[in-house]
Formats: C-alpha cells, structure tokens, sequence
C-alpha cells in the first residue's frame, strides 16, 4: 500500500513563501508521476501542478505559473512544490497524488485527478493578508 505523506503547510503572509513536500515509502516512488492539488472552502478540487516520474517534465495551472515550483528528489523519495508571492487566493488544503503509470499522456490528462491512483490526507496552507 503507497502511503503519501504532506507536510510544510502553515499559515503564512501575504508575498511569502511556503515548501510543501510530499513523502513516501515502501514503494518505487521513481517511476510515479506525482502531482499537487489543491482545495479551497466550498470550492472544487483544483489541480496545481504535476511532474514526469524523471523529473524532467513538468506542467503548472496558469493561476500558479511562474509562482510555484514542482520538483523531485527520488533518492528521498519526496516530491516539493515551492511557493512565493502567495497571495490569499492560495488559501487551501494542498493534496498530492501519485499515478503509478509513467506515461505522460500530456497536461490535460495529467490535470485530471481521477487520473492517479494515490492520494494524501493533505497540508493546510493559509495566507493572510
């Protein structure tokens, strides 16, 4: 069973910066292409951004582009997704999820969440403002 562990959210002011990180075990976490999702109050679940099992590809929601960072460590088997100039509109539950396919597909593929297989319990992220 892949467990997926979120952590680094917290409260945090407006223009300032955040990582979340992503975990697991028991797994061959490398060959996963793993993603960030997010979910603000009474909204629908959103995708954020997803990443190619190498780390070499990489593709962002326009609300988050140029703002957030998605990368991977798979010798630690974590994935991160750096934020800045965080504004209150990023005020969610960030959720990853992991699809244990490796074929890329493409963005709108990737964007969709009934496309993985694993999902965490998720991290917190408010921005004050």
């Amino acid at each position: 069973q892949v467990q997926l562990v979120e952590s680094g959210g917290g409260l945090v002011q407006a223009g300032g910066s955040l990582r979340l990180s992503c975990a697991t075990s028991g797994t061959i976490f490398s060959s996963y292409i793993v993603a960030w999702f997010r979910q603000a109050p009474g909204k629908d679940r959103e995708f954020v951004a997803v990443i190619s099992s190498s780390g070499g590809r990489t593709y962002y929601a326009d609300s988050v582009k140029g703002r957030f960072t998605i990368s991977r460590d798979n010798a630690k088997n974590t994935v991160y997704l750096q934020m800045s100039s965080l504004n209150s509109e990023d005020t969610a539950v960030y959720y990853c999820a992991a699809d244990r396919s490796s074929a890329w597909y493409g963005p709108s593929v990737r964007s969709r969440g009934s496309e993985y297989d694993y999902w965490g319990r998720g991290t917190q992220v408010t921005v004050s403002s």
